[in-house]
């Protein structure tokens, strides 16, 4: 099994992603969904407990939900990105990792689960940021070869974010790499990001 992942900065463009990949046949436990929610919005649509994050169930409800991307996901911490909704096996891996992290583990958070699923690292740091900047991250688990392009298709053509340009776009202002100390962004930063990018116009394919 490889991992595609794709960063998202609309959450509706995560939905729709997540669909068809359900759609195209890749079980709701082989996709995970992790979202910034800095500003809250997604708390009382969302189990207490980041114990929740780690089941396919939590996949089931972005499909066709009509409360929306993210209804009954779990809330978690990562170190870095802040409070995020999340569901699926990644959002498991970051929390474990997060806590290994805590005790003193080399890699933690969402940087080790990405790089631990085959992300190279400086993919990893663009999308951990993505995340803190109010991103939605979606991956998927699937076999190498026709599936895997099949995945990747289908994150591109949902409007995901060219890493490179987002790359690029973060070293204008002289960021780096993740930096897990860093504080999160504030809501009002975060929709300062997302105004920033509204305008983006997607790659023709």
């Amino acid at each position: 099994m490889v991992s595609v992942t794709g960063l998202f900065d609309n959450y509706s463009d995560a939905q729709v992603a997540v669909d068809n990949l359900v759609q195209a046949g890749i079980s709701h436990d082989d996709i995970s969904v992790v979202a910034s929610n800095a500003d809250g919005s997604y708390d009382d649509r969302s189990s207490d407990t980041a114990d929740a994050a780690g089941t396919g169930a939590g996949i089931g409800a972005l499909v066709g939900s009509a409360g929306g991307l993210l209804t009954g996901l779990g809330v978690m911490a990562i170190p870095g990105v802040g409070p995020v909704v999340a569901a699926g096996w990644l959002a498991a891996t970051a929390a474990g990792a997060a806590a290994g992290a805590l005790a003193g583990g080399a890699a933690g958070g969402l940087i080790g689960a990405l790089t631990d699923s085959g992300v190279p690292s400086e993919d990893a740091h663009v999308y951990a940021e993505g995340v803190r900047r109010g991103g939605t991250l979606v991956t998927a688990r699937v076999t190498e070869g026709a599936e895997e392009d099949a995945a990747r298709s289908i994150l591109q053509n949902s409007n995901w974010v060219d890493i490179d340009q987002r790359r690029a776009a973060y070293a204008d202002d002289g960021w780096t790499a993740f930096d897990e100390k860093a504080d999160p962004f504030s809501p009002e930063e975060i929709e300062e990001e997302r105004r920033r990018y509204a305008a983006r116009i997607p790659p023709v394919l």
